[in-house]
């Protein structure tokens, strides 16, 4: 499993936007090629349990690899969701393939 969205810390998660007018696929995986497990309907928030790479897509905040895990094997692609980066900005789900995220200056 990718990410847990049970075992995260409920503290540390924060809620996103889902791009305006939109009703965003929620699907088994890290693309397109996974099912679709739910949609969420126009005007939806989102947890951000983890992120993780997976197929690059371009979507309303421009294009990314970025995959969001919302809640247990349940992912959208981050360039429908408004975090206000264009890189990673939750913890990594355990996956070898993400990139580093940037170390904060002291």
């Amino acid at each position: 499993m990718l990410g847990s969205a049970a075992t995260a810390n409920a503290a540390t998660v924060r809620y996103y936007d889902v791009a305006p007018g939109l009703r965003l696929n929620v699907r088994s995986g890290t693309g397109t090629q996974h099912s679709i497990v739910r949609i969420l309907p126009e005007g939806a928030k989102v947890p951000i349990y983890c992120q993780t790479p997976g197929t690059t897509l371009s979507g309303y905040y421009g294009t990314s690899h970025i995959w969001d895990n919302i809640d247990d094997g349940q992912f959208v692609s981050d360039t429908n969701v408004h975090t206000g980066s264009d890189g990673y900005t939750a913890p990594a789900a355990a996956d070898p393939r993400r990139e580093p995220a940037p170390t904060p200056e002291p």
